[in-house]
């Protein structure tokens, strides 16, 4: 017989997982620090109570058994990602938000960045947005199971600290992915 904890792991989807490994970085948020780290192949990640937003990503994937360290550094080799540093580096590329956008955007679904009422059910819980700020700088996040009055999804990210927040719309949205892409 299958534990119950065991039979909800087991119909969880790839995006429910990913989820899933959002939120548990919740609990123990991590300080932003985007600094370089070397790290081991395959498997690497930062100290758990720093990170960049690229690593609640990362972390969040992992929980679904997706490995973006690996993924990412293997698309490269064999693919020219647009903006990306023309070395490659597997403790870093996996971090950087123009990588996994590009990875993304070759190997997920890219679905519709709009915010209005009429788009608020296609951002579903585990997919991922990445905005440009005002710097400049570009940003990424979780979409959450949790909604704002207006049913606009929260989003899970590291800014300043790994935290749930009501900023879908706060910045532009230059992309939003469903990876693995659906069947």
């Amino acid at each position: 017989m299958v534990s119950a904890a065991l039979a909800i792991i087991l119909a969880s989807t790839p995006a429910d997982l990913i989820l899933s490994g959002a939120k548990a970085q919740l609990k123990d948020p991590a300080t932003y620090d985007a600094s370089y780290r070397s790290m081991k192949y395959p498997g690497g990640d930062v100290p758990k109570n720093v990170g960049a937003c690229s690593d609640v990503i990362v972390r969040a994937f992992r929980n679904a058994d997706i490995d973006l360290q690996v993924l990412i550094y293997k698309d490269m080799k064999s693919t020219r990602y647009p903006g990306a540093i023309s070395q490659r580096d597997r403790n870093i590329d996996h971090r950087r938000v123009k990588n996994q956008a590009n990875f993304f955007k070759r190997h997920g679904k890219s679905l519709a960045t709009k915010t209005d009422p009429a788009s608020h059910a296609q951002w579903q819980p585990g997919d991922v947005v990445v905005w440009k700020l005002p710097s400049g700088l570009d940003h990424t996040g979780i979409i959450s199971d949790l909604k704002n009055s207006t049913g606009l999804p929260y989003v899970i990210h590291n800014i300043r600290q790994t935290a749930e927040e009501n900023v879908l719309d706060a910045w532009k949205i230059v992309g939003h992915y469903r990876y693995p892409k659906p069947s």
